[in-house]
């Protein structure tokens, strides 16, 4: 199956430029997608372009990763109601960095004649003085042709307004496909849907500066069915970067996907055939309860971006939380991911120093902590069988907790009922 088919099947592809399903079945084709640094990390935002740059490697042709080090310093207005913060060049290159390195997990960058390619484009324009480019390229798009754009209609039109960094961004990106063709023999250009504009003023560059020709794809933007922006949580984007969504919180971003948009996912983020597609799809609808695609999703990105040990810490995590792993399984993990896992469970902080003479526990969980509003209510709730301690339950009013009890050295989980959690954090 060739590239275009790829997308297409997968329901992925938006546009395509007439020519370029023809250039593909010609033979090798070099192309690339541009990632913004404005992060060191990047986030499931990501993940779609990252999957056509695999799926392009896998038919046969070379992929371009561009990392925009010059335009993170500019920003495009695509999509934006206003204009971003720019970045130095000491925070552009840290950033860049880490991309990379998320990058190679992907990509295949040592297998022959179509290994995968990062390039930055601060690496052409840091010597490239501003009259210059004004000669070289921005005679050859007129005001009228860069106007037209959607994404400057919509900020001209708004309150807003729009800077003259930002108007020419459009400029910028289009030198990157003419440099990439000139100098590495790149004639597509792919992106998201909102980047067709920008696509196209690098084949409109082309063809009228040198009169060459350059092709262009781009994906659908990923929504879920409810309309509501994909790869957000309350609590922010979905990182790629543990250290800033841990694998669990990562694991459980796909898995509770709704079945919709799992039908929808597990095309465009899995690199299974269809067949197998089809098969899981058919055996969700026999017992949707099971939620077979969203377990097959979560397990196959989780692996491919955090690896098997840390799928496997998640699905221990989920075991712990909402079934019967021991308390022993704590141990395993950092105080980080610790914490991680109780993330939204009320936590409350102690003293280590008061945990030296022993604390009991109605003290514990209704003076020194909040998990009861009163000894009272404390006392009632472990005589009726109800109250637990790191998995243990508290049979005596008069139990005794000290530094021995703590997970870690540092930890405590309390339990009211079976699935009310409390995280006492001893420092």
């Amino acid at each position: 199956m060739n590239f275009v088919e790829e997308l297409r099947w997968r329901g992925m592809l938006h546009d395509i430029m007439p020519g370029t399903e023809e250039l593909l079945k010609k033979g090798m084709v070099s192309g690339y997608i541009g990632f913004d640094p404005t992060s060191d990390s990047l986030h499931v935002g990501s993940l779609a372009q990252i999957m056509s740059l695999i799926h392009f490697q896998l038919a046969g042709h070379k992929p371009f990763a561009l990392v925009g080090g010059a335009t993170g310093m500019v920003g495009d207005p695509s999509g934006k109601s206003a204009e971003r913060n720019l970045l130095s060049e000491e925070a552009l290159q840290h950033n860049l960095q880490g991309i990379k390195a998320q990058l190679e997990k992907f990509l295949n960058f040592d297998c022959g004649a179509n290994s995968a390619q990062m390039v930055n484009n601060y690496d052409w324009f840091k010597d490239y003085t501003f009259l210059n480019f004004i000669r070289d390229v921005g005679k050859h798009i007129t005001v009228n042709y860069m106007m037209a754009k959607d994404s400057v209609k919509n900020r001209i039109s708004g309150d807003t307004g729009m800077s003259f960094t930002e108007f020419t961004y459009q400029l910028v990106q289009g030198y990157d496909f003419y440099y990439l063709w000139k100098n590495h023999n790149c004639a597509l250009q792919m992106g998201g849907s909102d980047q067709w504009g920008n696509i196209v003023t690098g084949t409109e560059l082309i063809r009228r500066k040198d009169s060459g020709e350059a092709f262009a794809i781009t994906t659908q933007l990923i929504k879920k069915a409810d309309g509501t922006k994909f790869g957000k949580t309350e609590g922010g984007n979905i990182w790629l970067d543990a250290s800033k969504t841990s694998p669990y919180k990562f694991y459980q971003f796909w898995l509770n996907t709704g079945d919709e948009d799992a039908k929808s996912y597990i095309r465009i983020f899995t690199l299974f055939d269809r067949q197998t597609i089809e098969a899981l799809e058919a055996e969700h609808d026999a017992a949707p309860h099971l939620r077979t695609l969203q377990k097959a999703l979560a397990k196959d990105i989780t692996i491919r971006v955090h690896g098997e040990a840390e799928y496997e810490k998640a699905i221990k995590s989920t075991e712990f939380l909402f079934g019967n792993t021991g308390i022993e399984f704590l141990n395993e993990l950092s105080d980080a991911e610790v914490v991680s896992l109780f993330d939204g469970v009320p936590n409350y902080a102690i003293k280590l120093t008061d945990l030296e003479q022993g604390v009991n526990v109605t003290d514990l969980l209704a003076v020194q902590t909040a998990v009861f509003p009163s000894k009272g209510e404390a006392k009632k709730m472990i005589q009726g069988g109800g109250t637990a301690i790191n998995r243990e339950k508290i049979i005596s009013v008069d139990a005794v907790f000290n530094h021995d009890s703590l997970i870690n050295g540092k930890f405590l989980v309390a339990q009211k009922g079976k699935k009310n959690y409390f995280l006492i954090i001893a420092e």
